[in-house]
């Protein structure tokens, strides 16, 4: 994982939105996050955590969440972008979101968590979470890429289960636990076993004598079924030449019916053919003289109507356009007067602006009267605001100025002793409470160690008796097996032949069969000594998980008490120096503080009205101003509208004309205006009107005068033509011979399909002919017209009896062969079931070897003892370069890490008696280790490395060694953040981001480029 980008908003110190751009500072390799303490810089590896887990390293998921919004902000925003996936290939954006109740403030509403992918520049939401998006849980993101402040030490502090546990979660050790796997195979073995044995027994009746007999009689029927088949060929010859003579026999009969019907039709067909031929050659000849005549008829109708018609229009339209030429003339005669009406309505439009105008004029001289009043009004009360400024600001220098640094200190003392009271409280409690479990897990442990018998000294000599006794049993059983094994074929000995066993001819003294109840009795005997070595072993478990809890507490307890010892030399500190303030309790510190409190929110009230005040005094300012430029503006209307006036007075033409018009309405003038421009309007449109209708009759009087010439002329020609079809019509009767013309019309008016009727005629014709020539053919063939059907159903009779023969011995021939066949396959499925049963029997005791060394989660456990050494191995290389090779780290076989001191003889020694300093460096060896091989798990080319603080207990020498290995992590393609307040790294790396403290807008972000 790869960080990319960090909104903050609205969590812890963070009162505004702050970027922290980690491409810019992870492309150093080494970056620093600095400043003050209680800056915000911790907060940054919180915002991480919760924008990727839902939860924070300080507060608890339940009840405290509320408490990380910051106090002064109603929402709170997360936006963490990173990389991640093999080779950090994928780009994701993790989202947090939480916001206040409006209604209690108190109360933070559920946050909003969610996770987008970037696909091709876009963000897409995803339901993957961020264990399945980087591969760890929180717990182990904490230890191997984040590591919060205070944590640093945590993963060598863990319980060697714990530490198991966690390499099997992070490395994906449960694929070693293989018990639950072996235990399936074994039972599947077993299982298989079984099917083989029920397979085996179903197969005894099979053998090679049968197969041999079964052979012999398939050599007999194969001969007999060869004659019959030969019989039946030439059967089969004599029924197929009898079946075609049939055949084209019933052909004859068929085509000489056929015939016969043929001939009943001819008669008809003729008759047809006639009428076809009479309708084709008035169709073609005579039928389109006749319907020109028809058409020209019609023709010479309609122009004739047309002719006449033309002739009453023409009268008509000279009489319309002699009375609109009248009208015309009337309309023209009064648009003349328009300009002299115009003139008049523009004088009154003037008459009107003079009115506007006039009432412009008042509302100006009223606005005039009314402003100045007003402002006199204001400038007397500012000089009240001001008299009372003057008097609340003498109030406010009577009043101290409080010292906020030493209300900040009596603050944070106050809060101090609280705390301190409260952990010496929680300290006690804890504590008590520790001696109680400690006493508890004693009693425990005595109850175990007195299960132990008084014959064995110790767990394991209890443990190695039990599974000596276990062996035996499995040995006693195995003998019965092998016993039961022989006695199941005592029933193939017989006297004289050998033993399939060791060969011997005679047989004295068969084994006999005890049964299976002894051999129930032993295995049950195996099992309950198999779950009392369980039992044992649990309890040897337990008693070890006991003691490591015991040590523990005990520790837990020492650490406990020098706490409280601690805690009661800061509190006398803290009441000493408050002492000194003339402070002596909790309660004495309060009531300064509230007493100092106060008069600071006195005298800041005071100053807030005068700010108040003398906001007010700045507003009425401004608009005393804006009322004098008022009253400037409105006496320039003022003579502006007099100019006006004079001016539209002027402008007037018919000043007699329009002085009856000053006294009346604007409405009324108004109105007067808009009834001559409307007539005037109406008359305008009125002429146009008139004069349009005048073109358009006389247009239609020049068309008709037109169509009644070109009427006329049609009318003449269509006569000619009349005439002449006529003519032609009573030529092509006389020479086709159609002398009956209502007979004519008739075939004219007929609807007949020539075409299907003369397909008709045709496929007659075709199909007498064919039938005729198929009677002749079939009548000169041999043995067509002499053909008997006794004679064929004897033959067939005779055929049927021979073709049963010989598929009656076909089917015999055919079932041994199969029944040959099946024998064949069955022995040779026995061979193979006979030598894979052999092969289960020696799987199944591999299995059963396997079942016994993978029992339980020994082997996962043992893995995972093999990845924690070779962590220890890898964290060896730097921590023995960070302490001079004066030291290194060992873990033993209950995965207890162990330090080596070669300054002692290479003697071992607990892990805890190392140096705060030392503790650092090999939690930070083990870190780096952890990170590495987690590197290498997810197949990133990248990985990154955030820690917070840890550096404070190093002196200058470590912490240069320490910074230098840090520094070489970059040629591993390792990118390594460091969050501190030491000044010294600070000068030592040139790449970093600065937080500070803003009183006002909270944590701020700056950077060193």
């Amino acid at each position: 994982m790869i960080p990319i980008k960090l909104d903050i908003q609205g969590l812890y110190s963070y009162k505004e939105k702050q970027t922290i751009e980690f491409d810019k500072l992870t492309a150093a390799g080494l970056f620093g996050i600095f400043g003050a303490v209680g800056s915000g810089k911790s907060s940054i590896l919180e915002a991480i955590l919760l924008s990727l887990y839902g939860s924070t390293e300080r507060l608890s998921d339940r009840g405290e969440k509320n408490s990380m919004v910051n106090l002064q902000s109603d929402h709170l925003l997360l936006n963490f972008e990173f990389s991640s996936g093999k080779n950090n290939a994928k780009t994701y954006l993790a989202r947090y979101s939480a916001k206040r109740n409006s209604k209690n403030y108190e109360d933070i509403k559920p946050a909003e968590h969610t996770f987008y992918e970037k696909v091709a520049g876009n963000w897409e939401p995803i339901t993957a979470k961020a264990e399945e998006i980087i591969g760890m849980k929180k717990e182990h993101f904490k230890q191997t890429v984040i590591i919060p402040q205070g944590k640093f030490r945590e993963f060598i502090d863990q319980k060697p289960m714990d530490q198991a546990k966690m390499m099997k979660e992070l490395f994906g050790l449960e694929r070693f636990d293989l018990s639950i796997k072996t235990g399936t195979l074994l039972k599947a073995v077993r299982e298989q076993k079984i099917r083989l044995e029920t397979q085996l027994q179903g197969l005894e009746e099979f053998s090679e004598e049968i197969l041999t007999e079964k052979q012999n009689q398939y050599v007999a029927l194969s001969g007999q079924a060869t004659e019959a088949a030969a019989k039946l060929k030439k059967a089969e010859t004599d029924i197929r030449i009898q079946e075609n003579l049939r055949t084209k026999n019933q052909q004859l009969l068929k085509f000489q019916a056929d015939r016969e019907s043929l001939l009943l039709q001819r008669p008809e067909i003729e008759k047809q053919r006639k009428l076809h031929s009479e309708f084709i050659t008035a169709k073609t000849y005579l039928r389109p003289v006749w319907e020109n005549i028809r058409d020209t008829k019609a023709d010479f109708e309609k122009y004739k109507v047309s002719v006449i018609d033309s002739e009453r229009f023409k009268l008509e339209f000279a009489k319309e356009v002699a009375e609109l030429e009248k009208e015309e003339e009337e309309l023209k005669i009064k648009n003349r007067e328009r300009p002299q009406r115009e003139g008049k309505i523009r004088d009154l439009k003037k008459v009107i602006e003079i009115q506007n105008l006039e009432t412009q004029r008042q509302t100006a001289t009223e606005s005039v009267s009314n402003l100045q009043p007003q402002i006199d009004a204001k400038k007397l009360s500012q000089k009240g605001l001001e008299t009372k400024i003057s008097e609340l600001e003498a109030e406010a220098e009577k009043l101290s100025t409080t010292d906020s640094s030493v209300l900040a200190m009596l603050m944070s003392s106050a809060k101090e002793w609280k705390q301190l009271e409260n952990q010496l409280a929680r300290n006690e409690s804890d504590a008590t409470e520790i001696n109680i479990q400690a006493s508890g897990i004693q009693s425990k442990i005595n109850q175990i160690t007195s299960t132990v018998p008084s014959t064995e000294d110790s767990f394991e000599g209890w443990i190695s008796s039990h599974k000596t006794e276990i062996q035996e049993l499995e040995k006693q059983r195995d003998l019965l097996i092998q016993k039961q094994g022989l006695v199941a074929h005592v029933h193939l000995l017989h006297d004289g032949e050998p033993c399939p066993l060791c060969g011997a001819i005679e047989h004295p003294n068969p084994l006999e069969s005890e049964g299976e109840t002894e051999l129930a009795q032993k295995s049950a005997q195996i099992q309950e000594a198999k779950l009392r070595l369980e039992s044992i072993q649990t309890s040897k478990s337990s008693l070890a998980e006991l003691l490591f809890q015991l040590e523990n507490l005990q520790k837990n307890a020492t650490s406990k008490t020098t706490e409280i010892k601690e805690l009661d030399q800061n509190l006398a500190s803290l009441r000493s120096k408050l002492t000194e303030k003339a402070i002596d309790s909790h309660e004495a510190l309060l009531a300064k503080i509230q007493a100092i409190e106060q008069s600071s929110q006195t005298r800041e009230r005071i100053l807030q009205e005068v700010k108040r005040l003398r906001k007010n005094w700045d507003g009425d300012r401004v608009l005393i101003e804006q009322s004098e430029k008022e009253i400037q503006q409105a006496q320039l209307k003022l003579q502006s509208v007099l100019s006006n006036i004079s001016s539209k007075k002027e402008e007037i033409r018919d000043m007699a004309f329009c002085k009856q018009f000053f006294a009346k309405e604007t409405s009324q003038i108004q109105s007067a205006i808009d009834k001559v421009e409307k007539d005037i309007e109406d008359a305008l449109q009125a002429l146009e009107g008139k004069q349009k209708h005048l073109r358009e009759k006389r247009s239609a009087a020049d068309k008709n005068a037109a169509d009644l010439i070109n009427f006329t002329q049609l009318r003449d020609q269509s006569l000619v033509k009349l005439e002449k079809y006529s003519s032609d019509f009573e030529s092509l009767k006389i020479q086709h011979g159609f002398t009956d013309e209502p007979h004519l019309i008739r075939l004219f008016q007929q609807s007949i399909d020539a075409e299907k009727v003369a397909l008709e005629i045709s496929q007659f014709d075709q199909k007498l002919a064919i039938t005729a020539n198929r009677i002749q053919e079939l009548e000169a063939e041999e043995g067509v017209l002499v053909f008997q059907e006794e004679a064929f159903q004897e033959l067939s009779t005779l055929f049927h009896e021979l073709k049963i023969t010989a598929e009656s011995s076909q089917n015999q021939v055919l079932l041994l062969d199969k029944e040959i066949q099946e024998t064949t396959a069955k022995l040779a499925e026995k061979k193979v079931l006979q030598a894979d049963f052999a092969k289960l029997e020696i799987r199944e005791s591999y299995l059963k070897e396997l079942d016994n060394m993978f029992r339980g989660s020994g082997f996962v456990k043992f893995v995972s003892s093999i990845y924690l050494k070779e962590l220890c191995n890898t964290a060896n290389v730097r921590f023995m370069k960070l302490c001079k090779n004066q030291l290194s780290l060992d873990i033993d076989e209950d995965n207890t890490f162990w330090v080596i001191d070669y300054l002692n003889g290479g003697k071992n020694r607990l892990l805890k008696t190392l140096s705060g300093g030392q503790t650092f460096q090999a939690s930070l060896c083990l870190a780096l280790a952890l990170a590495e091989k987690v590197k290498a798990l997810n197949q990133a080319d990248q990985s990154f490395f955030f820690m917070d603080e840890g550096f404070g207990a190093l002196d200058k020498n470590a912490l240069r060694v320490v910074f230098e290995t840090l520094k070489s992590l970059r040629h591993e393609n390792r990118i390594v953040g460091i969050i501190s307040h030491v000044e010294e790294l600070q000068q030592e790396i040139g790449v970093f981001a600065n937080v500070e403290l803003d009183p006002e807008r909270g944590s701020r972000v700056s950077y060193s480029y």
